[in-house]
């Protein structure tokens, strides 16, 4: 027997049987689609933490002023200012390895309006280095710059959200806007950017609707709570040669001293996120590689299970095929090729549901999926080799039956 005449025997049995065959396929067709969907559920979420830390910047460390009740922060004030531009000048002047500092303050707005329409964002007082440190990319105009910090300049740079709201589709660089009771003129439209979203516990907000200003301006020209820190976050950038573990460790030392030992801020370090990520990333690939596993193993015995029963069926048609001259292996390999095919049809099928999970899963859950190729030649590639192994005992028992006793098999 040729391959193509017991693939096409194989397929003639197949068919005679649908429902059995079917039923037969579905433990294969769960398990290949439940392996694509979790190995792409598990990429998209990958490629979105690759996203998330590149905008914190690999090799930044970022300090934060914790957030803290009203009694916390009447308590901690006797003790530290909170995070201010002491800071900032401390760390770039002690910590090697640390070439450049870049402070930020939050401003609660109001109101926010132009002469078209008025809006809600958040709004930042920066650096003019912030765009470089944060990787944000600029559509129209221009970013802030050393001399609109030294100057106190009532410039800012906005977010396309912002745009729309406040200037509808028309020229927005050269307007102003009014935040508060301090008018502004538009100096830059930042690119579109991505929803706002957390990872490991730390936000890291969508651009489009943000406001930047120069940091001297925010800290001038708005008012701030005085129990409140003078900042909220200072940004280090680190050399290519310096190790962000260690600097740290450093940073939040010299910061601690400086604030009396108070708890009053947190350091993020984006390489630790990093390698958190990947640990995550790789248990959890492990267990629903698992999971689907089983799946597979139970699509595999069921195949077992189905082929010992075609083989107590099939003994008659066994005996006259070995009569007329059929070899143990020409046996061997026709059941073998039914096992084979049942597998691959099954495998077949579940690559369709698992990207139809995986898309599914992206346009209504909003979790992001990346079905790869990786992923669909692994899943096929192992309910194949399961159905084959699955196949070879039943092969065996069939291709060892006497045809004497296979004859009288009734």
């Amino acid at each position: 027997m040729t391959p193509g005449e017991a693939f096409r025997t194989a397929s003639d049995n197949l068919t005679a049987h649908k429902l059995r065959s079917s039923l037969t396929m579905l433990g294969m067709i769960f398990g290949v689609g439940a392996v694509i969907a979790m190995l792409s559920i598990g990429s998209g979420a990958e490629r979105q933490a690759m996203e998330m830390i590149d905008r914190l910047g690999l090799r930044n460390i970022l300090v934060r002023a914790k957030e803290l009740k009203q009694e916390e922060l009447n308590e901690i004030r006797k003790k530290s200012p909170g995070l201010s531009p002491r800071d900032a000048q401390a760390i770039l002047e002690a910590v090697p390895g640390a070439e450049l500092v870049a402070p930020r303050v939050a401003i609660e707005p109001y109101k926010i309006l132009s002469a078209e329409g008025k809006t809600e964002a958040k709004v930042y007082g920066v650096s003019f280095r912030q765009a470089g440190l944060a990787r944000l990319g600029v559509a129209e105009g221009r970013f802030l710059d050393p001399a609109d910090e030294k100057e106190h300049a009532q410039v800012c740079v906005i977010g396309p959200a912002i745009r729309r709201d406040l200037f509808g589709y028309g020229p927005a660089l050269g307007g102003d806007l009014k935040i508060n009771d301090v008018w502004f003129e538009v100096v830059g439209i930042l690119d579109p950017a991505g929803g706002a979203s957390s990872f490991q516990g730390v936000a890291v907000g969508s651009t489009t609707r943000e406001i930047y200003v120069p940091v001297t301006t925010a800290v001038r020209k708005f008012d701030r709570d005085p129990l409140k820190s003078p900042l909220d976050e200072i940004v280090v950038r680190l050399d290519p040669a310096a190790s962000p573990s260690r600097s740290s460790a450093l940073v939040r030392a010299l910061v601690d001293r400086l604030h009396g030992g108070a708890a009053d801020f947190e350091l993020v370090v984006p390489e630790a996120l990093l390698e958190q990520s990947r640990r995550t990333q790789r248990l959890f690939n492990i267990v629903m590689g698992c999971i689907a596993g089983i799946s597979l193993l139970v699509g595999g015995i069921g195949i077992m299970n189905i082929m010992l029963a075609t083989v107590l069926e099939r003994t008659r048609e066994i005996g006259v095929r070995r009569a007329v001259g059929a070899r143990r292996s020409d046996i061997r390999t026709q059941f073998i090729i039914e096992s084979f095919s049942i597998s691959l049809a099954g495998g077949l099928a579940g690559v369709v549901l698992g990207v139809a999970i995986a898309r599914t899963v992206a346009a209504y859950a909003g979790w992001p999926t990346v079905v790869t190729i990786g992923s669909v030649l692994l899943s096929t590639g192992v309910s194949i080799a399961v159905g084959l192994v699955s196949g070879i005992y039943p092969a065996v028992r069939a291709a060892d039956l006497d045809p004497i006793e296979a004859l009288r098999y009734e």
